[in-house]
């Protein structure tokens, strides 16, 4: 069995499926598998949401970006010693209009990715 290791021992990587990217990003396409990537180091002011379902209330996201990406909740978290560290980079992904096998690619060369920068964890925000 795996040692367990301590939540203040660990790097955390935030990923969402609200279709979040920077402003001069491509969009997210409806049936889209692909995934943006998010700096730890860059505003949260700068991101937009191209999610592609009519029925997901974008409101939240207007008000608080932490609503679907909790990103300078996981700061403080770091700030506080409850975490270890966040990864460099963060990911989005566009959760409408696929079955979850279609995001095998991306989320494999996520995976790696995420490994690459030591993150032991990841906080899924599901859209």
């Amino acid at each position: 069995m795996a040692q367990r290791k301590p939540l203040p021992d660990m790097g955390i990587a935030p990923i969402t499926t609200a279709g979040l990217h920077y402003r001069d990003a491509t969009n997210f396409g409806f049936a889209d598998a692909t995934f943006r990537p998010i700096s730890n180091a860059a505003s949260t002011d700068n991101l937009v949401m191209s999610h592609s379902s009519v029925n997901y209330d974008k409101s939240g996201f207007v008000q608080d970006t932490n609503v679907v990406f909790p990103i300078d909740r996981f700061k403080e978290l770091v700030a506080a010693g409850t975490v270890a560290s966040l990864a460099d980079v963060h990911y989005s992904f566009m959760g409408a209009g696929l079955e979850p096998e279609a995001y095998a690619a991306s989320a494999t060369q996520v995976a790696g990715l995420l490994k690459k920068d030591r993150v032991e964890a990841v906080f899924l925000t599901p859209v």
